[in-house]
């Protein structure tokens, strides 16, 4: 199967589960679900899961098992999304080509819809584990956890919003963006691997490709906020000179952004010499991540 076919059934795989996965009750709180739903059936990339699903391919051939897992790592992004675009955070009145979940539903219920996916995530997960009896998952959930809390993504987003007191070269902002983009990232395709028992060796070696495809996919999207449009990004560019904040652009012109990108990911692939051509579509994500337009 070719890297695009591969891609899209991955995706409709991930899309039919997130279908299923919240059920929009007739009870007196029933507009949670529908915000809930709002923005986790609105589309998007399901890179993190698919990274998730990648990683865990590697080692195992039936990916049922991590499924759930991958999905939950989909509703945490989400929740992520939601609470970025609220006018104390990013401010975007826009998503993935239609209405922040702030603007169509208030900003109350867009809290607790964010609040709602990420309690369901871990939902999802440990009842995955708990079904399967399987240690990998509850250390796969462990991981998962670290990289969504304060030494992870919540911390970078805490960097990311007093940025102008507290980054003052590009080595601190490449920390805060792998812990606010970063680490979500890697903790897809290391909690993929760990699920599915990989050893100690290989998952370094997965590490270090995460890290890079990482950083990588932040300074592409600080690239297409510049030179990107809100038809294709699904929501407004220019907001990041509109708050004021400090990006790869800062420090760097488009051109030197696009050849460390370019370095990050020949470093990625390399990373996966050990796996051989196993790795062949890790390999084609972090291609697909550089020519990525949204």
């Amino acid at each position: 199967m070719d890297f695009k076919e591969w891609f899209k059934e991955k995706v409709r795989i991930v899309d039919e589960y997130l279908e299923q996965a919240i059920e929009e009750k007739e009870n007196p709180q029933k507009i949670i679900y529908e915000a809930m739903n709002y923005s986790l059936l609105s589309g998007g990339k399901r890179l993190r899961p698919v990274l998730f699903l990648a990683a865990y391919e590697l080692f195992r051939e039936d990916i049922k098992e991590a499924l759930p897992y991958a999905c939950a790592m989909e509703m945490i992004h989400t929740y992520s999304l939601i609470h970025d675009d609220l006018p104390a955070m990013d401010n975007d009145d826009y998503r993935r080509g239609r209405l922040s979940n702030h603007k169509k539903f208030g900003e109350a219920t867009a809290i607790l819809a964010g609040d709602g996916l990420l309690n369901k995530a871990f939902e999802t997960g440990l009842e995955a584990a708990i079904k399967s009896g399987n240690l990998n998952g509850v250390k796969a959930l462990k991981i998962i956890a670290d990289s969504s809390g304060t030494e992870g993504m919540i911390g970078g987003q805490v960097i990311d919003m007093d940025g102008e007191n507290i980054i003052r070269s590009l080595e601190d902002l490449k920390y805060m963006y792998s812990l606010k983009t970063g680490a979500i990232i890697k903790s897809s395709i290391k909690a993929g691997a760990v699920l599915a028992g990989a050893g100690q060796e290989e998952t370094k070696a997965l590490e270090n490709y995460a890290e890079k495809i990482g950083l990588a996919f932040q300074i592409e999207d600080d690239i297409l906020d510049v030179t990107g449009t809100q038809e294709k990004l699904g929501k407004a560019i220019g907001s990041d000179a509109v708050n004021n904040k400090i990006t790869y652009l800062t420090f760097k012109s488009i051109d030197e952004a696009r050849k460390d990108i370019e370095e990050l990911t020949l470093e990625a692939v390399n990373s996966l010499t050990i796996f051989g051509g196993k790795a062949r579509y890790l390999i084609e994500l972090a291609k697909y991540l550089v020519g990525r337009e949204n």
